[in-house]
């Protein structure tokens, strides 16, 4: 019953372990191409927000009756 408490996280962090020894550290093309993946993400939710809030905006007032 011990041996399954302890060979979990052992099994664990020899994964974890493979994991770091395979990443690498991305060069400047690769780092340039994430982060204007990641603008563009974010810069896409912003405006999926701020369109949503201005839709409810209206509708909220129509519901609660201008009070």
């Amino acid at each position: 019953m011990e041996l399954l408490a302890f060979g979990a996280p052992q099994q664990f962090v020899r994964e974890s372990l493979q994991l770091l020894q395979r990443c690498t550290k991305p060069n400047q093309e690769e780092f340039v191409q994430i982060s204007r993946a990641v603008a563009v993400g974010l810069i896409v939710m912003g405006c999926i927000g701020y369109f949503v809030k201005l839709v409810h905006i209206p509708i909220n007032n129509i519901i609660v009756g201008g009070a």
